[in-house]
């Protein structure tokens, strides 16, 4: 049975009042629905759990995915001690007076302890610290729960000691199998006088977006909403009965997290592909989930210079404009103008030659001796420099016949160096060709 270092409530009782998500939480392996990567019969989770061979882990997946209740059975089955944070209410003294208590608790050999951390991206640098040495010693086994990718939000040591699982979003299909269940199951609403038809169940595993959480809640609110309307004779529960509950589908999404990165990736990546219709899809998925317009203008003008570059030159002027039109109209209005500049961007003939131009500048900039520009273009605006031989040789090109001179404007070091290699596509096929001719005129000169 699991003990713990604090006297704490029984977590297997609760109130009859609780949300329906918390009244249903599942109370063993085979109860949890989805994750049969991590929980199926031989699976990696499944074993340590049944063979009480814990080892310190980072649960990572999105919210209502089933990190917390997963940390609660293997807590329950584990015959240790076990103690479980929160990363929102614990502070740094909790940590330390647990952590003290753990270690004595294992000097008299009486095994490790434990830790279970929820949204331990939530606790800073020295809030993890606190925690390392007591893990690398093996005085403690350390669960975390966390939405954010660890790359970014556990510390680096602490995570090389801590192996990552991965829950995956939970399908609509796993929905509903929650939602029938909590229909059916004495804990749910079992009792409930509300009829609900299958259509309804399906409507609102769309609406949870991945979210068990959320979606047993919804539904219970729903059917609590419906029954308060009986007029003697058994109501049934509509799709409009739940969008009037919602209002909005639940988007995941996270302006300052690891979706907000994959998102705009997703955006940028689709264009380049010359998608417009993912490019439209990835766009309205940001906009509908509160993302800022200004970021996404900002970065459809990067991929304008990234990614078009001169294959075509109106690409700027269009995602210069966007981001102007987000500025005068705003929301909602400026969503219209932000696809325009991705379908733009989309069909827009592509070259990365400006990109790997300036890149291949940036390298020699920092790699080789920054010399002086050659004296023969520099200005000479008084007569010292002028005896210093600043200016002389300088070609003034509209006195040529061709326009152009032979003349090296790089420093010695680079002399002959070429950055900007036009592509065949769009305008630099032409470029391509006035380069070319830019060079027979300098050979003729």
């Amino acid at each position: 049975m699991t003990k713990s270092l604090f006297p704490e409530s029984d977590e297997s009782v609760v109130a009859p009042d609780a949300p329906l998500a918390e009244r249903l939480r599942p109370r063993t392996l085979d109860e949890i629905v989805g994750q049969e990567h991590l929980i199926g019969k031989g699976s990696v989770l499944r074993v340590m759990v049944e063979q009480d061979q814990l080892t310190s882990i980072i649960l990572w997946g999105p919210p209502g995915t089933g990190k917390t209740t997963l940390a609660r059975i293997m807590a329950k089955q584990t015959r240790s001690p076990f103690v479980s944070y929160s990363a929102v209410l614990s502070g740094i003294k909790e940590i330390k007076v647990v952590m003290a208590e753990a270690e004595s608790h294992f000097r008299r050999k009486q095994g490790k302890t434990v830790v279970f951390v929820d949204e331990i991206h939530r606790f800073n640098k020295a809030q993890q610290d606190a925690f390392l040495p007591y893990v690398e010693s093996g005085v403690i086994v350390l669960i975390g729960a966390t939405t954010e990718n660890p790359s970014f939000e556990v510390i680096s040591p602490l995570l090389s000691r801590c192996k990552v699982y991965v829950l995956n979003p939970l399908q609509p299909v796993h929905i509903e199998e929650i939602l029938q269940r909590a229909l059916t199951d004495e804990r749910g609403l079992a009792s409930t006088a509300v009829s609900v038809p299958d259509e309804v169940v399906k409507q609102l595993a769309l609406f949870a977006n991945g979210d068990a959480r959320i979606a047993l809640n919804l539904f219970e609110l729903a059917v609590t909403l419906k029954a308060g309307q009986a007029r003697g004779e058994r109501p049934v529960l509509t799709v409009a009965d739940l969008e009037s509950a919602l209002q909005r589908k639940i988007l995941q999404y996270d302006k300052g997290g690891e979706e907000h990165y994959n998102l705009i990736s997703a955006l940028h990546k689709s264009m380049r592909n010359s998608d417009p219709d993912a490019a439209l899809y990835w766009l309205g998925r940001m906009l509908e989930a509160g993302e800022d317009p200004v970021y996404i203008a900002r970065r459809i003008v990067r991929f304008a210079s990234e990614d078009v570059g001169m294959a075509d030159v109106r690409a700027l002027e269009v995602a210069v404009n966007a981001v102007e039109a987000v500025r005068l109209v705003g929301l909602p209005e400026c969503k219209l103008a932000l696809a325009q500049a991705a379908v733009y961007m989309s069909v827009a003939p592509k070259s990365n030659a400006l990109y790997t131009a300036y890149s291949s500048v940036a390298a020699d900039v920092q790699k080789t001796f920054n010399e002086p520009p050659p004296l023969h273009i520099r200005n000479a605006p008084t007569k010292l420099m002028k005896e210093l031989g600043y200016g002389k040789g300088y070609q003034y090109a509209h006195d040529l016949k061709d326009k152009v001179a032979d003349m090296e404007c790089l420093p010695e070091s680079l002399r002959g160096r070429r950055y900007y290699h036009p592509t065949d596509r769009g305008s630099e096929r032409r470029i391509g060709e006035i380069l070319a001719e830019i060079q027979r005129k300098k050979r003729g000169s």
